[in-house]
């Protein structure tokens, strides 16, 4: 069902236009590359600097399978779709793409029979949609990750995900956007017919309502732990790892230094402050999953707005002739990136992928 085809959709320019991207994260970063790649003149209006963005709060998993839940088939088929493109989405990249990669392969496990009884429900439903994630026994869990907790249930392993280092990758975005010649205007744009440019792609996440009223996005709060081993700590896994503890999901992200641990999930409107509770949560489940994370150093500890839309598929497509959403993409910006590049820069050359149908902003009018 899923074919190893890995290669990007580059398209060359029938003419080139020039092109407004609103919004700089990793999905208007994206597109901004691409386009300009493209043959287009791109313009990025991005007043926010990198550590203010959602992208930069961010885990960094491009996960599909682990992160799968059974009903949520149109984003789950998106996220297959897009993982089979960041392979070439790296490659693209060069040099800069060097140290994006953080690890490859994710573990899904349970702390109790409850727990483990919805791993094997997802499971399942990955099964019955021709999925490969393959059933660990315990002495499979034990020699991949050893450091982890004896008493967790095995899952399933995704040899196929991947980890990335979400702030090397926006980075890498921005300055491969200056190379290929986007203009970068660090201007706030609070109306769309201001702009110039006859084209306008709005990818502004959690914010894109200010711009377009019509557009149903909802924050939603996340908080993240970043902490790094020190010389008397345990070696962190090397697998992405992804934990039910007592029904919450905790998920520990490989980086050369140590791991990323996340995240909380709040109805908070644009509240962006971290809390004692959320930290309490994120380390006692984490510790549940790998004991020797208590030895480690914290480095940080933020929190972002995931945009959501009400089915949870993110809204990438044409809302009017001359604007284009890229918009909702909640808990996948990262996992989402090359392919929601990809479809806009075949909507902008009137080609709109068939696969990225499910994600068209009017199936909510």
């Amino acid at each position: 069902m899923y074919p190893s085809e890995t290669t990007s959709t580059t398209v060359s320019s029938r003419s080139s236009s020039s092109i407004a991207v609103v919004g700089g994260g990793v999905i208007g970063a994206s597109i901004a590359w691409r386009l300009a790649r493209n043959g287009h003149t791109v313009s990025l209006y991005e007043p926010t600097p990198l550590e203010n963005t959602t992208t930069w709060v961010a885990g960094g998993m491009v996960a599909p399978l682990s992160e799968a839940w059974p009903g949520e088939e149109a984003l789950f088929d998106l996220g297959m779709a897009s993982l089979q493109r960041w392979p070439r989405f790296v490659d693209d990249l060069g040099a800069l793409g060097r140290d994006i990669i953080t690890a490859r392969g994710a573990i899904t496990v349970g702390a109790d029979d409850a727990d483990i009884a919805n791993v094997h429900r997802v499971h399942q439903w990955l099964a019955e949609r021709g999925a490969q994630a393959p059933m660990l026994t315990r002495r499979e869990l034990r020699d991949r990750e050893p450091a982890l907790s004896r008493s967790l249930r095995p899952g399933f392993f995704a040899d196929q995900e991947l980890a990335v280092d979400n702030r090397v990758l926006l980075r890498a975005l921005r300055q491969a956007c200056e190379l290929t010649g986007v203009t970068t205007i660090t201007e706030q744009v609070t109306d769309l017919r201001s702009l110039p440019e006859p084209k306008r792609i709005v990818a502004t996440g959690p914010w894109t309502p200010r711009l377009l009223p019509s557009i149903r996005i909802r924050p939603v709060k996340g908080e993240v732990l970043r902490v790094r081993r020190r010389s008397t700590s345990v070696e962190p896994p090397q697998y992405i790892i992804r934990g039910w503890v007592r029904g919450r999901q905790v998920y520990l992200v490989p980086r050369p230094d140590g791991l990323v641990v996340g995240a909380t999930q709040y109805e908070a409107g644009h509240d962006t402050a971290v809390t004692v509770g959320g930290l309490r949560d994120l380390i006692a489940d984490a510790e549940v999953v790998f004991p020797g994370i208590v030895e480690y150093e914290v480095t940080d500890y933020v929190a972002g707005l995931r945009p959501m839309t009400p089915d949870g598929v993110p809204l990438v497509g044409a809302v009017s002739d001359d604007t284009i959403v890229a918009t909702g993409h909640g808990r996948s910006g990262i996992l989402l990136a090359p392919l929601t590049a990809d479809a806009v820069c075949a909507e902008i050359e009137g080609l709109p992928m068939p696969n990225i149908a499910s994600a068209h902003p009017r199936r909510f009018t």
